[in-house]
């Protein structure tokens, strides 16, 4: 490999730095910086040994530590001829000190031989050619490749399956409901078909080029997300052999032992939540075995001094880092927040308390912080254990954290008061800083920056009036119905931003100042991209309280979806939800198989 005669550092230009390797005898072949920084370490390793053994190995003039059978205890030293010394521990008397020479100078013999042998290994090591380095690194490789899979084909605990309800139900009486259901069972198929077509394998699709989509989230790697993600919806409307296709992929090429950088955050919902919905449905082993290894791969992203996970980890090394933008590399509430239900299931289905413990951690952590106004930032720094830029919002970077602590609650079948208590507390404070009306009368959830209340809600925030409804049950002080309420006004503002479009979709994030409400004004606003949080929060009001109108909403805006996101090639989200003539981004979404549709 050629080095150009000069390279630019900083607006400077430097002469290249000369990076060939030494010469060592009886090796004449050229050794990479690699191999070169594995003899270092085997150099200084046993320098480290031989050190160690001067400064570190007990002096016979001072205590010293032997096993008699029962336990270490600690040896004065005694002075021959002048009788026992106490040291304050206890008494030991003059016939034992010959045998505890005799073991002390068995002690060093022995660790005179492991230096010796020390000494010959990297003597050894230093006579080796390149070839033969690398098909020792090569083999040690092998080994640690073997003892994983060993260890991943170990065979999981039998665990009951909790009976599920409602994933068999019959078709609906009122025929105008049953062409409904198959209208969107015809989307679904649309949207799958494509992918199997265009996109299979691949983690989305772009359905107008017609060919395969990733974003960085997933990595590099081709990990099949839409499959994963999609197993839930195929399975409830019926698509089994659909199912039975994204299965066998899953078994015969469902890869995480890859070189691949992913979101922690993203990989659990859309992964690990997949598999595990998948095989809790279907029963199938092969979901849950898979939702384990990934799980193991997550573990490292835990590996910080406080316990909060980092944003990203590589499923081979296990090195995690953050997202650059977040606030001086702080990890996302709604990220390190959006773990628990997934791994208290896995520590059930496993046997392994490990998941369980890693979530609870990341819990008592939070309770013991101050909270601004009683409102949990969207940033906290993984190394210090504080917060970062005070910035609040029930949308994007903070929304699943909340929606967690109450399905905590739920899953646990009420039991769980803890996460009851810090919903309670959050949404009390939710809805005393960030919960406002516009003059227009619609109740909106702003976002509290630096000080100050951002008139501004997101589509993601949106999810917010299901939850309150689903959080009304169990309520403080039987404000049941308060809840209630209140999670419609907030469906009625969502649907309001969707009305208020040319498309009948909405933007991803709406204004309310001055005359402006319930609109998008800047551009990079406008868009669409398949989300599902407004048809969720009509769908939870209509199963709360069965008002017609929120069937009707949510089939007007699966119309929409219909009538301007359907593409030949499968679905697309748009770039202008108020231009009568969209133009698309030509991504479909996993979660629009995996959400949207599954409302």
């Amino acid at each position: 490999m050629t080095t150009p005669a000069l390279l630019p550092l900083s607006g400077r230009r430097i002469p290249p730095l000369n990076l060939g390797p030494p010469s060592f005898p009886h090796h004449r072949a050229t050794l990479r910086l690699s191999e070169k920084f594995i003899l270092l370490l085997i150099l200084s390793a046993f320098i480290t040994l031989c050190f160690g053994a001067f400064f570190f190995l007990p002096d016979s003039s001072k205590h010293k530590r032997f096993d008699l059978g029962l336990e270490d205890v600690l040896i004065p030293h005694v002075d021959a001829g002048k009788g026992a010394k106490h040291s304050g521990i206890f008494l030991i008397h003059g016939p034992d000190e010959h045998r505890h020479r005799e073991e002390e100078e068995r002690l060093r013999n022995k660790i005179r031989a492991d230096h010796e042998k020390a000494l010959e290994e990297a003597k050894e090591k230093l006579k080796k050619s390149r070839e033969e380095i690398r098909a020792e690194i090569q083999t040690e490789k092998n080994k640690v490749v073997q003892e994983m899979k060993i260890r991943e084909k170990k065979p999981l605990p039998a665990v009951p399956i909790p009976n599920l309800i409602g994933t068999h139900g019959g078709d609906p009486e009122d025929n105008d409901l049953r062409e409904k259901r198959e209208k969107i069972k015809e989307m679904m198929k649309h949207a799958w078909d494509n992918y199997r077509i265009y996109g299979w394998g691949h983690n989305e699709l772009r359905p107008i080029a017609r060919k395969g989509h990733s974003t960085n989230i997933f990595g590099t790697s081709q990990m099949g997300a839409t499959i994963v993600d999609a197993l839930d919806t195929l399975y409830i409307m019926g698509l089994h052999d659909e199912f039975r296709d994204g299965q066998k992929w899953i078994e015969n090429n469902l890869d995480f032992s890859v070189n691949s950088e992913v979101s922690v955050f993203e990989v659990n919902i859309r992964f690990i939540g997949g598999l595990l919905a998948a095989y809790y449905l279907s029963g199938e082993e092969i979901f849950k075995i898979k939702a384990v290894q990934l799980a193991e791969k997550l573990l490292p992203a835990f590996n910080t001094p406080t316990g909060i996970p980092w944003a990203m980890v590589n499923l081979k090394s296990g090195v995690g880092r953050n997202w650059g933008w977040a606030s001086a590399g702080s990890s996302i509430l709604a990220e390190f927040g959006t773990l628990h239900m997934e791994f208290v299931h896995l520590s059930y289905l496993t046997g392994n308390p490990i998941y369980y413990k890693k979530v609870m951690h990341i819990r008592k952590l939070l309770q013991k912080m101050d909270r601004p106004n009683g409102l949990y930032p969207n940033y906290l720094n993984p190394r210090t254990g504080r917060w970062g830029q005070y910035h609040t919002s029930v949308g994007g970077l903070g929304d699943s954290f909340y929606e967690y602590l109450l399905k905590a609650w739920l899953m646990s079948d009420k039991t769980d008061h803890e996460a009851r208590k810090m919903y309670d507390d959050a949404v009390e404070a939710i809805e005393k800083h960030l919960i406002r009306k516009s003059r227009g009368g619609l109740t909106f959830i702003g976002e509290w920056k630096n000080g100050h209340l951002e008139k501004k809600m997101g589509h993601l925030a949106c999810f917010a009036g299901g939850m309150f409804v689903l959080g009304a049950d169990g309520s403080r002080m039987d404000k049941a119905g308060h809840y209630l309420e209140l999670g419609a006004e907030i469906a009625r503002t969502c649907h309001e931003s969707y009305d208020r479009t040319a498309l009948k979709l909405g933007p991803e994030s709406f204004k309310f100042d001055g005359a402006v409400e319930a609109v998008a004004v800047r551009q990079a606003e406008k868009y669409y991209i398949l989300r599902p949080e407004v048809i969720e929060t009509y769908w939870y009001l209509w199963r709360f309280t069965h008002d017609p109108r929120y069937r009707e909403w949510g089939w007007e805006a699966a119309l929409a979806i219909e009538k301007y996101c359907r593409v030949s090639g499968g679905f697309s989200g748009v770039k202008d939800v108020y231009s009568s003539t969209p133009t698309h981004d030509d991504v479909q979404q996993s979660f629009f198989l995996a959400e949207t549709l599954n409302c």
